[in-house]
């Protein structure tokens, strides 16, 4: 007697789908508003640097999109996207945070003169679609059946819609199945630092913070095999330094001890040629065998979020991870491991008093930290910081605020506090000070190569000729600061730290810079502001000579 057994129909899934049509792709990152941490006053030393990270989230899109379709990536950090880019294209995808909303709306006006339908994905859109009803079609969440159903939609037709349509994903694909992003799209030497996600979410519950929303609790991985292909591609491709854009790299200690292992082994094969940096929380100083594998892996620079040095505002935060060790001994341990820390500072809280920016540049000045980032205090969509003051009725999103929220103190007095914390920070004098500081008490501490003669090659000595002299000039003559950035250089110098003149003539100059403009331009005193301010349009600014032009990429994609 045979028994008839009814044939299982695969699950197509995004990485299986195969279109009906051919299609023609543009993937495109839009601008992002000149900040603390954006390091665009550095570019201009660098030779042919022009912007600050690859954009991880649309180039993971770039890889996806199904094999029988084309896709070209514009960044409109380097370049702005030509009208014949947007005539070749059936359909045009952007990601974007909140900051470059204005830019992003931009785009989509720009891609509907040329009468094509746009898809938006990405952090922002994810937290707060009602803030792009003009955009056709709407990505949500992370990648997995919403992609595929965007994707399917764009097979089917590439018209624009009558009105708009929004794709939540629910089932999210495994990162453990994830693509290697499209880095062959890009010229990482364009770029100041490549970029890789080892992981996606955080553990902890800051008021302020829309990660646990956005990406989970419980970090998601990739395995430790996906990231040494991603960092050999980046490396092969001429980056001198690879920043981790985990949400905190600490996460899931485990599997950061998991990993660890394998970039020290990593290392050791290229004899610490590439610099590597991540964001964490500060309690990191509590897990010694992590620091330690840090070092061995030649992680030299971290981002913590300090926030504040007020023990009370840190518990009203939900930041108790800051509290467990004091705050200066968990720098200073993380120090003694050769990593130098970055350090987010906030202001506007509600527990600030006119005593706080007295309190953060003592800690300044105390902890020797040479970057720091302070921002004005915003309430991002569905975080429980934006819940509390809803219901408090303190949402203000009024024009030429940046900052949507009604503080306790006046509006005008936290500005000052931030323009006064920014004006001494980045006082050149400063600045310079506490980077010798981390000379004598952090830089010691670091790996080095064990054949440096080996990096002598005619392209890496004709790079930093380049570089140097244009620090030189920029710096070294043409600043008003040349005496501290000449002292500097012959300290290290003298102790063979040739790598750190760059590293700090470049990162200082930026800080000193833009620290100015904060002082004498309409600068957004926060990176999540919306407010508009008055400058050239973003094309204009390219046509004027602030970038170059160059060819576009193309690929059929082979994933």
């Amino acid at each position: 007697m045979s028994v008839s057994v009814p044939l299982l129909t695969p699950t197509v899934t995004v990485k299986t789908f195969r279109p009906a049509n051919v299609r023609h792709i543009l993937c495109v990152f839009p601008a992002y508003t000149e900040a603390f941490g954006t390091f665009d006053h550095a570019f201009p030393l660098m030779g042919p640097v022009k912007a600050f990270m690859p954009p991880q989230g649309i180039l993971l899109i770039a890889a996806l999109v199904p094999r029988e379709w084309q896709v070209r990536f514009v960044d409109e950090n380097i370049r702005p996207v030509e009208e014949s880019e947007f005539a070749w294209a059936d359909a045009v995808l952007v990601s974007g945070m909140h900051i470059q909303r204005r830019q992003i709306l931009d785009l989509a006006r720009r891609a509907y003169r040329a009468g094509k339908v746009i898809a938006l994905g990405g952090p922002s859109v994810s937290a707060a679609p009602e803030d792009y009803p003009e955009i056709d079609l709407l990505h949500c969440g992370e990648v997995g059946d919403g992609t595929l159903d965007l994707f399917r939609r764009l097979d089917e037709t590439v018209a624009r819609p009558e009105q708009q349509i929004l794709y939540r994903t629910v089932d999210r694909l495994p990162m453990t199945q994830f693509p290697t992003p499209a880095y062959r799209l890009i010229d990482v030497r364009q770029y100041l630092l490549g970029c890789v996600q080892y992981s996606s979410g955080c553990p902890f519950t800051c008021e302020f913070c829309d990660i646990p929303t956005l990406y989970g609790r419980n970090p998601r991985l990739k395995s430790p095999q996906q990231i040494l292909v991603e960092l050999d591609e980046l490396a092969d491709g001429g980056t001198p330094s690879i920043y981790f854009v985990d949400d905190n790299f600490i996460g899931n200690p485990r599997a950061a001890l998991d990993l660890l292992p394998h970039l020290v082994e990593w290392q050791r094969r290229r004899d610490y040629t590439v610099r590597l940096s991540c964001e964490l929380t500060l309690n990191v100083a509590e897990y010694p065998e992590i620091l330690k594998l840090m070092r061995e892996a030649f992680m030299t620079n971290v981002f913590c979020g300090i926030e504040t040095v007020d023990p009370d505002a840190l518990r009203a935060m939900s930041k108790r991870q800051n509290l467990r060790t004091p705050i200066l001994q968990s720098v200073d341990t993380i120090n003694s491991y050769g990593i130098e820390v970055a350090a987010g500072i906030i202001i506007g809280l509600d527990t600030d008093t006119p005593e706080t920016p007295d309190a953060i540049l003592e800690f300044i000045e105390a902890a020797q930290i040479p970057i720091v980032t302070p921002n004005l205090l915003v309430a991002l969509p569905h975080t429980p910081l934006y819940e509390r003051l809803q219901k408090a009725t303190r949402l203000n999103s009024g024009e030429g605020r940046d900052s949507n929220i009604e503080y306790l103190q006046p509006y005008e007095t936290v500005v000052a506090n931030w323009k006064r914390v920014i004006r001494e920070t980045y006082e050149p004098r400063k600045i310079y000070a506490r980077y010798a500081t981390q000379a004598k008490k952090t830089y010691l501490h670091r790996k080095r190569p064990v054949r440096p003669l080996d990096q002598l090659t005619w392209t890496n000595v004709r790079r930093a000729v380049e570089v140097f002299s244009r620090t030189a000039w920029r710096v070294g003559i043409c600043s008003d600061y040349r005496r501290e950035f000449w002292k500097m250089t012959w300290r290290e110098l003298r102790q063979g730290n040739v790598e750190s003149v760059f590293q700090i003539a470049m990162v200082g100059h930026h800080l000193i810079t833009f620290g100015r403009e904060c002082l004498t331009r309409d600068v957004q005193a926060s990176a999540y502001s919306a407010r508009g301010r008055e400058e050239p349009p973003l094309v204009a600014r390219w046509q004027n000579g602030a970038f170059e032009e160059d060819g576009s990429n193309t690929l059929r994609n082979v994933s």
